[in-house]
């Protein structure tokens, strides 16, 4: 364990070096940072607890979410019928179930094909036979389709991932730094933006769903009729505009073009009006959809829906297939931003509701930063004296060692951006108990050696080698622990298991080669005929 070649001890120096200098950034301004190479501008960014910010609890609206299965489901059985030329009436969703009723002569046929749209629900759940739908013959040749709380459950957990992912887009196009966002139970997101103290237009961002459909307008339905509610199909809905005064359009239900076949849209200003609109651009496919849609409904008004609100039903004058156009729509130009960044970052699967908000102040998050540094500090000089007092030159070696691990705590967190927060400081200081730990167990260790009777050199280097076995098993195993707290925890806790989780990696390094690398250089220079220990 004493012995190190050149080659080996020059790349534990260069290792420890490397790693501290990525902390650097951290002792310099932003602005500073900035005019350097990218790759190093790396940082530690401040949690929301020690710089102050926002804090959201979003929920996502489970009925919706169990609503908009229903009509799939809905949509998928008059597909599936009209492809197999198969006759039906009363295609509607009631309570957690779509019906539909078929001829007697094709209640067989109907039955089969129904059937095909129950699918094995994925994951863990598709292994104990639950299904996506369950199909019932209520007789008379009425069939129910219901869709199972396994399946709803699934569908909110798809909806939750996906939701994030937007909001995440959502959140980094307003150009807010380093936001924290993830799960939280099974239905809710947690939302933290360090730096925000004015979190009303990040609610306002996240509150719109922005679910952008082209839908073609019903013409057989006279605004005296939707006033009046008759003469509205099943297949057709009554949607309000979004200007005032409100005007009633019915709305066919089919959607030509969804707004995730969107690639881009941008602000601008109509050159005949001034007036503020948004130009946006489809994918090749929706490119492709848009061109025949309005190539079979010239003449026929279509509508450009947003969360359900029209805002604007303009006429096909001719086939548009250029894969562009424009929404114009009595627009504020911060409303058409809105509109615009929304359209970008994608449209919510589901509404999120606000049911938690806290802000938290500049000044409440520096006393936290100035408690931790003082629990640091004291944490760390009574560590240092304790390990002077017991060991004298040993324990100046020791200290050596925890004060290049705790710069490579920082260094290894600034290389990775990771975000620190109060619970992650007291991680730090853990750790710093934890490799001065390590090096008592290789210090009595060394000690037991020289009472046996070994020569200052051999008990030196037997203490090293077998306290290696103790010191690796008590370190892993405190791994596992904040492994599990990280998979586990959210928000703070998994603050604290990453610098525990780095600090533990660290340790290990520094305990079996750093500090044993200064040992073999003080042994190799001095020839100690007895240890300073």
């Amino acid at each position: 364990m004493l012995y190190f070649s050149r080659w080996k001890a020059l790349a534990i120096i260069l290792t420890a070096l490397i790693v501290c200098l990525f902390a650097v950034p951290n002792f310099f301004s932003q602005e500073r940072v900035k005019t350097w190479p990218l790759w190093a501008q790396r940082h530690i960014v401040l949690g929301l607890d020690l710089q102050g910010g926002s804090y959201l609890l979003l929920e996502v609206d489970s009925n919706y979410v169990k609503k908009e299965k229903l009509d799939q489901v809905r949509d998928e059985v008059r597909r599936v019928l009209r492809d197999a030329k198969i006759g039906y009436t009363g295609l509607s969703v009631r309570g957690d179930a779509a019906e539909v009723r078929v001829k007697e002569s094709d209640q067989q046929a109907a039955l089969t094909k129904l059937r095909e749209l129950s699918q094995p629900l994925g994951g863990l759940l598709g292994s104990s036979g639950q299904r996506s739908l369950e199909v019932s013959d209520a007789g008379g040749g009425l069939f129910r389709l219901t869709v199972p709380q396994a399946a709803i459950t699934e569908r909110i957990r798809q909806t939750i991932e996906q939701s994030i992912q937007i909001v995440e887009r959502r959140i980094n196009e307003l150009g807010t730094v380093e936001p924290l966002i993830q799960r939280q139970g099974t239905d809710r997101i947690l939302v933290q933006v360090p730096g925000l103290q004015d979190p009303t237009d990040l609610k306002r961002i996240l509150g719109q769903t922005a679910k952008m459909e082209f839908r073609m307008v019903d013409p057989s339905v006279s605004p005296d009729q939707v006033q009046s509610g008759r003469g509205v199909s099943a297949d057709s809905e009554v949607l309000m505009s979004e200007q005032s005064p409100k005007v009633p359009y019915v709305i066919k239900r089919q959607v030509l073009v969804s707004g995730g076949d969107l690639t881009d849209a941008q602000p601008g200003f109509d050159q005949r009006t001034n007036e503020p609109i948004v130009n946006f651009k489809f994918n090749s496919s929706g490119s492709r959809k848009f061109a025949q849609a309005t190539s079979e409904n010239v003449g026929q008004p279509f509508a450009i829906v947003l969360d359900n609100k029209v805002i604007s039903a303009p006429v096909i004058r001719e086939p548009i297939t250029g894969g562009q156009g424009q929404i114009s729509g009595s627009f504020t130009v911060q409303a058409a931003n809105e509109l615009a960044l929304l359209m970008r970052a994608g449209a919510l699967p589901a509404p999120l509701t606000v049911i938690e908000e806290r802000t938290v102040g500049p000044g409440l998050g520096q006393d936290s930063i100035e408690k931790g540094k003082l629990a640091a500090y004291i944490g760390s000089i009574m560590v240092i004296l304790f390990m002077l007092v017991t060991y004298r030159l040993f324990g100046v070696f020791a200290n050596v060692a925890v004060a290049i691990n705790v710069a490579m705590i920082f260094g290894i967190l600034s290389l990775l951006n990771a975000t620190l927060t109060l619970p992650g400081i007291a991680g730090v200081v853990l750790t710093v108990g934890i490799a001065v730990d390590s090096n008592v167990l290789i210090y009595e260790r060394i000690r037991e050696e020289l009472r046996h009777g070994r020569t200052p050199i051999s008990a030196i280097d037997a203490g090293f080698r077998r306290a290696l076995a103790t010191i690796l098993d008590s370190n892993i195993t405190t791994f596992i622990a904040a492994a599990v707290l990280f998979y586990i925890g959210t928000g703070p806790v998994r603050g604290f298991a990453v610098t525990l989780g780095i600090g533990i990696i660290t340790t290990v390094f520094t305990a079996f080669t750093l500090t044993s690398l200064i040992v073999a250089g003080w042994v190799r220079w001095k020839r100690p005929k007895t240890v300073p220990i």
